[in-house]
């Protein structure tokens, strides 16, 4: 069939950009993995593994040339996505084949290759809303003489200006894209950690040499440029990773929905308006309408993004015993990535083949306005000429002050939770005292219970510790008789039978 003849997601056909449907492409992902088996196998070899040189080189001239269809009719075989790409790479460099996926498991493909297309549509993410910044600055400073009036509840208000307007919506951007880039040089490969993530295949493989295993974590990520791998992973990487990009990609959508409301709002009163081609047709019944397609759109798309967010907050709340962790993953971030980057690809936004691909705000209030709305302007003008660009600058203060904010505020964090740990010890010790003099409270079990706790909490345990270490087993047997009966009555110890 042609693609013609098959469901094809809008989300891609029509607001997706190449680069960002190339980067989540069948065939980029399973270059990557064959780029991944290949660097395994060149490190165990450097760290000392019997892999011939033949090998290498064999599947080093097979890393593009992936045929796709061979592997699926080996899933169609195996039921196996990632045995079949073994096969296939395998039938191509035969002489490669016992050393391809060599003490690896399944998720070192799957995992370090998603996370490498994450990292690279992040990136793309990140120059996209650098442009969409710049754009808004320009615009901000440009306008930022300009008086308009202000709304609060969508009602008039006091004067503000056309730039600090824009400035508002620039400040959200700035701190998304302040997140993004956070994101973007800190998120980590999961790298080679083995099944369950004990390591122990590798461990095997180097005959239990610690140090080498480490070593061929560490350059296996940096050669795919990340600066350090995750710390502890079991058979995925912990899926906190998927939903805090998806947390990520959520704020940039809530900030572009904000900014395509405002405007929509803002043309209908007259003030702001898209765009509007030469050829374009606002209606197939009413020509002459100029609905705000573009803003409409995007708040749809970013409506979409935001649902997304709570299905990767259940996956990552899904225990590490479940091995649906990893098949329901698969679900998780391909159509976040893309709607994000159709919002941001939205041409109203991005595509400057016309002069009209601009926004145009009015340096005016439209006529229709109101008389007391026109008076509030005029007798405000020379107001706002004393205060005008100086909104810039208090933004400028702000963004220039976030790192150190930010830092203070992990300082202030650190106190705290040290203050709670000290306060959630305080009372639950006051918790055993109370519970300890009511020794009548409950049966068997509870009072065999306090007894235990009392025994590890009392200064008389402390005693009773000291002399068993000397071998004292009998005076250390009276020390407890007598503890026990003091807060229970008459005990029989059972510890030293």
């Amino acid at each position: 069939m042609t693609d013609n003849t098959r469901y094809q997601s809008p989300l891609g056909t029509r607001y997706a950009s190449p680069r960002m449907q190339s980067l989540w492409s069948p065939k980029h992902r399973a270059r990557l993995w064959r780029e991944l088996w290949l660097t395994l196998a060149e490190e165990q070899q450097r760290l000392g593994i019997e892999i011939p040189d033949a090998a290498l080189e064999e599947m080093r001239a097979h890393i593009d040339d992936v045929d796709l269809e061979a592997v699926r009719k080996f899933e169609q075989r195996f039921r196996h996505d990632v045995m079949a790409h073994i096969h296939a790479f395998g039938d191509q460099a035969p002489a490669a084949r016992p050393f391809i996926h060599l003490g690896a498991t399944s998720c070192y493909v799957t995992d370090n290759s998603e996370l490498l297309v994450m990292r690279d549509a992040l990136r793309l993410l990140l120059g996209r809303l650098v442009a969409v910044i710049k754009a808004l600055s320009d615009f901000a400073v440009a306008h930022r003489q300009t008086p308009t009036l202000a709304y609060t509840h969508f009602q008039p208000a006091q004067l503000t200006t056309v730039g600090k307007r824009a400035a508002m919506w620039l400040q959200d951007f700035y701190l998304d894209a302040a997140a993004l880039y956070d994101m973007s040089e800190t998120l980590m490969f999961r790298g080679c950690k083995g099944v369950t993530g004990t390591q122990a295949s590798y461990l095997d493989l180097f005959h239990g040499d610690h140090d080498k295993v480490r070593e061929l974590d560490r350059s296996v990520s940096q050669r795919f440029g990340f600066a350090r791998s995750i710390h502890l992973t079991g058979q995925t990487y912990t899926r906190k990773i998927d939903s805090r990009i998806m947390d990520l990609l959520s704020g940039i959508a809530q900030t572009a929905s904000k900014f395509a409301t405002d405007l929509r709002l803002l043309q209908h009163e007259g003030e702001v308006l898209e765009p509007f081609e030469s050829e374009q047709i606002g209606s197939s019944a009413m020509a002459y309408k100029r609905n705000p397609m573009r803003a409409e759109r995007v708040c749809a798309l970013t409506r979409h993004i935001i649902s997304l967010n709570a299905n990767a907050a259940n996956t990552a709340a899904l225990g590490n015993l479940y091995g649906q962790q990893m098949a329901m993953s698969q679900n998780r971030l391909d159509r976040g990535y893309r709607s994000i980057a159709d919002m941001m690809n939205i041409k109203a936004a991005a595509d400057a083949r016309s002069d009209n691909y601009r926004y145009g705000m009015n340096a005016h209030l439209m006529k229709s306005q109101s008389d007391i709305n026109q008076a509030f302007v005029a007798g405000g003008v020379n107001m706002m000429g004393n205060l005008a660009g100086k909104s810039m600058d208090a933004l400028n203060s702000i963004i220039g002050t976030n790192n150190a904010m930010r830092q203070a505020d992990n300082a202030f964090a650190l106190g705290r939770m040290e203050a709670r740990d000290t306060f959630e010890l305080q009372k639950e010790a006051g918790k055993f005292k109370a519970f300890f003099q009511d020794p009548m409270e409950t049966a068997e079990m509870g009072r065999r219970s306090r007894q235990d706790i009392s025994i590890a909490l009392s200064p008389e345990a402390a005693e009773l510790r000291r002399r068993e270490r000397k071998g004292r087993v009998e005076e250390s047997v009276a020390i407890q008789r007598g503890l026990m009966d003091k807060m229970f009555g008459n005990y029989t110890p059972t510890f030293y039978g």
